[in-house]
């Protein structure tokens, strides 16, 4: 029955989209389904907005239809089979002479309409810092299910040795959590040179000497190398070496002898500069990172978790919020798990606090109201798009008391950090009430729970406060509380961005 309902959503969804003819990719992260399409005039925003498992939609290089995690990656295979069949349904079957996407103009038109709004999208988004983070993003967005199943059997095989049950298990969970830990680098170096345009494998290949257990016999700066030494910043630099080197040998060795040479030089050199060089560099850099976080929550929490809670959101809104995740990714590998994910979750809880305040002080807007509603569940587990993209951004000044919510949530968790309740989260990915699975520290479970569901109520409570007393003008207050369109039984219908509010 589950599997009717996926396909029923993906059905729902692809002709919104414009049909398996503008489908030109398809993938998805946590929680989006991620769509590359041909034409942007045929997707049909609202209509998308509107269906009831859409949770909200993103328009970026990719056109993000928010679905929520689970859910995502079961309507992804759907969606996907539904495209095969349409093109091949299309291929058996040419559609008449006399059809036409769309009535009132001619496909030139719909296809130069669509490019120019492809255009205008991208021109806002296609800085080279940006293009490059969304890169970076696309390597390690792939890896985060293993990292929540590992984080989350990591998180059970402690409580069971801190309670001292079943002794004879906590070696299997051991070794299962840590497997994909511990080979974390080659699937780092696989991703990046596939991402980057060389062959997956080659990137895998040299990102693997980084955690050979041989690397111990080699001098590399006076020191002996030791396994894992870099960590996933020295198997990023070492596949995005292995492509260049790869790209320069395309160029230059015959076809007849490319299958031999290529790959060959490709590890040889890239082996070597990583090897003595890059190891060296990348674990210098890893272990500066793991100290600075430690000793800036350890010195400065309370001022550190203000500042990171209170400007996660906007750094979400600009893309930027992706530099983050080699950083989570490195602590968690030095210390077993990132100290800035429950900092920066208070961002959430911000964020729904403003859209509860939002909500009561506008008890005439049925639609964004309906908005609210149908958002919140998803906001208290942590996928904010609906709420950001859809109440808080498009109002102005809730998303900047949202903001502040996160910001006092931030600074509570960080205070205890200081305190010497410090803790973190196994995994990235999750945040709001998701993230308790995945929370661990050396204070305890008790603490760290505690101070984690405060720094949640603080989040939650501050940015109601300040969005209910601070968040509207008497302008907006006059423009906003009444009900656009009567008729609206849907967000959809007439939402929030659609009215004009100043900020």
């Amino acid at each position: 029955m589950s599997t009717d309902k996926n396909r029923a959503t993906a059905a729902a969804i692809l002709p919104l989209v414009g049909g398996p003819d503008n489908i030109t990719s398809v993938a998805h992260c946590m929680t989006r389904l991620r769509i590359a399409v041909r034409d942007r005039s045929l997707v049909r925003h609202q209509e998308l907005k509107a269906l009831p498992a859409v949770l909200g939609v993103v328009e970026d290089d990719t056109y993000q239809i928010v679905l929520g995690p689970g859910t995502v990656a079961r309507v992804t295979p759907e969606f996907e089979a539904l495209v095969a069949e349409g093109r091949t349904q299309a291929a058996a079957e040419p559609a008449p002479a006399t059809a036409a996407p769309h009535p009132a103009v001619t496909s030139a038109e719909l296809a130069d309409r669509g490019a120019a709004l492809k255009d205008a999208q991208k021109a806002r988004n296609a800085t080279p810092f940006k293009l490059f983070l969304r890169r970076v993003a696309n390597i390690f967005v792939p890896l985060i299910p293993a990292l929540i199943g590992c984080g989350i059997i990591a998180g059970l095989n402690g409580m069971l040795t801190n309670l001292g049950w079943l002794p004879a298990l906590v070696p299997a969970l051991a070794a299962i959590s840590s497997g994909f830990m511990s080979l974390i680098a080659v699937f780092v170096g696989y991703n990046t040179a596939k991402e980057f345009g060389g062959t997956a494998v080659l990137g895998g290949a040299v990102a693997a000497i980084i955690v050979f257990p041989g690397v111990t016999k080699i001098d590399a700066f006076g020191q002996h190398l030791s396994p894992g030494q870099g960590g996933v910043l020295g198997a990023l630099a070492a596949a995005l070496l292995a492509v260049q080197v790869e790209k320069w040998c395309r160029k230059r060795v015959p076809e007849a002898l490319d299958v031999l040479v290529t790959p060959t030089l490709t590890v040889l050199v890239s082996g070597l500069v990583t090897l003595f060089g890059l190891m060296f560099l990348a674990g210098t850099v890893s272990s500066a990172i793991g100290t600075f976080a430690t000793w800036l929550l350890a010195t400065g929490g309370a001022f550190a978790g203000l500042v990171l809670g209170g400007l996660f959101l906007p750094l979400v809104m600009l893309g930027l919020h992706q530099a983050l995740i080699p950083i989570h990714t490195t602590l968690i590998e030095q210390t077993g798990y990132t100290v800035l994910l429950p900092i920066l979750a208070m961002a959430g809880a911000g964020q729904v606090g403003a859209a509860i305040a939002v909500y009561y002080r506008l008890p005439r807007n049925r639609s964004l109201r309906t908005t609210i509603k149908s958002a919140l569940p998803a906001g208290f587990l942590g996928v904010g798009e609906p709420l950001i993209y859809g109440v808080s951004l498009p109002l102005g000044r809730p998303f900047v008391t949202a903001c502040v919510g996160g910001a006092a949530g931030g600074a509570f968790v960080g205070l205890f950090n200081q305190l010497g309740v410090g803790f973190g989260s196994t995994a990235i990915g999750p945040s709001g009430w998701a993230l308790f699975p995945l929370l661990d520290g050396k204070a305890g479970m008790g603490a760290t729970v505690a101070v984690y569901a405060g720094g949640l109520a603080v989040g939650y409570l501050v940015g109601f406060a300040a969005t209910y007393f601070f968040g509207f003008t008497r302008q907006m207050l006059a423009e906003l509380d009444t009900d656009p369109d009567p008729a609206a039984d849907s967000p959809a219908a007439a939402g929030p961005a659609k009215q004009p509010v100043p900020a």
